[in-house]
């Protein structure tokens, strides 16, 4: 099934649509305010070396210099390929100051972002994240993900990647859990792209005076060319100029196979709104997802997992009820699988399909969940139903969900997704000013609320507030806090 990719810059944000026949699969979402430092690559010049502490200081450009412990400087005692047998890495037995010494350049790596006063955290130790392989160019063993629990599997992989390393590779790799399901062709365009970059960033050493940042981590615009990419991407559209550039040299230097499907979009309308891609994205941030058929989905993602609770709505049907159910039901199970995508939501997902008597009902509902699904990148699978007529799904976590993105949990309900009623915290303040008058005697008791709080308080709950008054002997007055939302409020003592 083809697919088109919208790419949508702006110096705060990038944003990535998937389309799949006019409709939107898949939001992708990086703000430039989260990009860390962790994953890039610098040719750094010792500004400092502290032997009391075995640490350096080692500037590569960055406002403050960034750490570097003699822990983190590695040394290789071993390597091979062979059988996955493991490089031994070790911090040195030199002290500190016998391995560095001030003005001296070194390659290094970020692992920990600045924080605060503190500068970043280094190490010597380099490693390129790809899609399904990560490559350790100073060592030379194959490591597996131990999320990849299968050891018939875990020696498949291994030896598949074994077969695909070139024989003069002196570099290992680690393969990630995405290599699962992975083709002998992606973990070879992957092998390609890392041992390409390695030498572009030992070829830049050689160029450049230190302190330089040889390597940054991929930008999503450039990830999305190395991994969301297939043979089906019929085009990708990238409504800035600069950036199209950019995707363009990278494409020439790492995925020359995409280079001529980028195009740069010039229309006047945002390229986000030509698609409806806008919409979309608020849509999928409602908890309720409304069918074509009158039926609707209620979406909610807690800690846990995720429920998906299916509704009949208005759909009625055009023979009986149990027809009206099992298509519902159909329908509901393709809204399922692309809001899944959409929302990127990931872990265990609980599906309460309405209740069908038909085994026969129950089996197409189920297959055809299970061929939406397959289209999914990420991996994914489904039950059969249980006997309440639940569907567990599970989904690999792989980023940040669009709510978790873009939303924040309500201030007024903390994440509840309610707020108690006016009359609650009517109830709640009448049994606060009685505690208060048993502790203290003011002259006088002010309650400060919101207006629909102190509106109930002047009708309908005017007569409780008045017996209250009588009851401690002192009198309570009234006045509205429009800071204040509704489960707020504050009593003053007079």
């Amino acid at each position: 099934m083809s697919e088109d990719i919208l790419i949508n810059v702006t110096p705060q944000e990038t944003r990535v649509a998937l389309m799949s026949q006019g409709v939107v699969q898949e939001i992708h979402i990086e703000r430039a305010s989260s990009r860390g430092l962790v994953g890039n690559v610098h040719l750094g010049k010792v500004a400092r070396v502290l032997p009391g502490m075995q640490s350096a200081f080692i500037d590569i450009g960055l406002e403050r210099a960034a750490f570097l412990h003699v822990a983190d400087i590695w040394e290789v005692r071993h390597a091979s390929h062979n059988g996955g047998a493991s490089t031994a890495k070790t911090a040195p037995a030199k002290p500190i100051e016998h391995i560095l010494h001030e003005g001296q350049t070194v390659l290094v790596q970020v692992i920990k972002d600045p924080i605060g006063t503190k500068g970043a955290r280094l190490s010597t130790q380099i490693s390129i994240a790809g899609r399904m392989l990560v490559y350790l160019p100073q060592e030379a063993h194959i490591g597996i993900s131990q999320r990849i629990e299968s050891e018939a599997e875990r020696e498949v992989l291994r030896t598949k990647l074994t077969q695909l390393i070139p024989e003069n590779e002196t570099g290992g790799y680690i393969i990630r859990t995405m290599a699962e399901t992975a083709s002998d062709a992606d973990l070879g365009n992957d092998v390609t792209y890392l041992r390409k970059l390695w030498h572009d960033i030992r070829e830049a050493t050689q160029k450049v005076q230190a302190p330089a940042c040889l390597y940054q981590d991929l930008s999503l615009a450039q990830r999305v060319l190395r991994d969301l990419v297939h043979d089906d991407t019929t085009r990708i559209q990238i409504d800035s100029r600069e950036n199209f550039v950019k995707l363009q040299q990278f494409s020439r230097d790492y995925t020359p196979n995409v280079f001529e499907r980028l195009l740069h979009y010039t229309g006047e309308r945002p390229l986000f709104d030509l698609y409806g891609v806008e919409g979309e994205i608020e849509k999928a941030l409602a908890r309720r997802v409304d069918l074509k058929s009158g039926g609707y989905l209620i979406i909610d993602q807690t800690e846990a997992m995720t429920t998906v609770d299916v509704n009949t709505g208005g759909f009625v049907g055009v023979r009986n009820f149990d027809d009206t159910i099992f298509k519902t039901n159909l329908e509901a199970a393709q809204a399922i699988a692309r809001q899944l995508r959409l929302r990127n939501l990931g872990g265990i997902i609980i599906a309460d399909f309405i209740d069908m008597s038909g085994e026969e009902h129950k089996a197409a509902v189920l297959a055809e969940l299970n061929k939406i699904l397959s289209r999914d990148r990420t991996k994914i699978s489904a039950s059969g139903f249980t006997g309440l007529g639940l569907v567990e799904i599970t989904r690999k976590r792989t980023r940040e969900s669009l709510a978790h993105v873009l939303c924040e949990p309500c201030p007024t309900c903390e994440g509840r997704g309610e707020i108690k009623t006016a009359r609650t915290i009517c109830y709640d303040i009448l049994r606060e000013v009685m505690r208060e008058a048993k502790q203290f005697s003011p002259k006088e008791f002010r309650i400060l609320a919101s207006q629909t709080v102190i509106d109930l308080f002047l009708e309908e709950e005017s007569q409780s507030l008045a017996m209250l008054s009588d009851f401690i002997g002192k009198p309570v007055s009234l006045a509205v806090e429009t800071v204040h939302n509704q489960e707020q409020y504050d009593i003053i003592l007079m």
